[in-house]
């Protein structure tokens, strides 16, 4: 029982998948892991034969797949979200989990929702579709060869998933995604109240690293309230400070 109810939270999204036969491998390659929720983001009408050929008997995780316009819909309601990605670069993640190491921190979170986010075919995640995430998980290659087909790419998470599928911790609720969007936003424009921010850009980015910290952190909503105090109480200071200064 607590390796069905670990398994039906995750939830694969792929985004903007380009040829429909891909869908049905991914299909095929998370049935078998037990897993089965299925998420699209993407506009595109895909061929129901190419999907269903490569699918075999998980054309059912196709038939109830989730449709998105966006990514943002796709994660809303997830306490954790993750961009499968091997890319690194200045407007990414400072670390990546390995599949193992995703499988472990999945295993300590409370109830609620993992989306683990898959990119194109031919280019995998944008930049602010990793940035969308809280986290990303890298599979290790060869660097002669190092790209991935997508539905290898998902069986490999899958299998990691299941193969750790271990007793987690139930009954504590934790925050979700936009939650944590929303009190980063929050904790951000207090420090931008007292001045805090010098330089283009340093607002937004500090914004995407607490958003990040808090998501991963799984924290309760009692928690993220007191954490959000200490910002609120830090621009008070800094205002009661300026009128003592006046």
């Amino acid at each position: 029982m607590e390796t069905e109810a670990y398994l039906k939270r995750i939830r694969i999204v792929l985004v903007d998948t380009q040829d429909g036969a891909n869908i049905g491998s991914v299909c095929r390659a998370m049935k078998t892991m037990g897993i089965e929720d299925l998420a699209l983001v993407s506009d595109r009408i895909y061929d129901e034969d190419r999907v269903r050929t490569l699918a075999l008997h998980a054309a059912d995780v196709y038939e109830n797949a989730k449709r998105f316009s966006t990514l943002e819909e796709a994660l809303d309601g997830s306490i954790f979200t993750v961009g499968a990605t091997r890319r690194r670069g200045k407007f990414r993640k400072l670390s990546a989990y390995s599949p193992e190491q995703l499988a472990e921190k999945i295993s300590k979170l409370p109830d609620g929702r993992i989306s683990i986010v898959f990119g194109r075919e031919s280019d995998g995640l944008r930049d602010d579709e990793v940035a969308a995430c809280s986290s990303i998980v890298t599979i290790p290659t060869s660097e002669r060869f190092p790209s991935l087909n997508l539905s290898q790419a998902v069986q490999i998470i899958c299998y990691v998933l299941f193969r750790n599928a271990l007793v987690y911790n139930q009954g504590m609720v934790t925050i979700t995604h936009e939650k944590a969007r929303e009190s980063a936003a929050e904790m951000a424009l207090h420090l931008d109240n007292i001045g805090y921010f010098k330089m283009a850009d340093e607002k937004k980015w500090t914004e995407q690293l607490l958003g990040d910290i808090i998501e991963r952190a799984g924290l309760t909503g009692e928690e993220l309230r007191r954490f959000e105090k200490i910002f609120r109480k830090s621009e008070l200071i800094a205002m009661h400070k300026r009128g003592e200064n006046a």
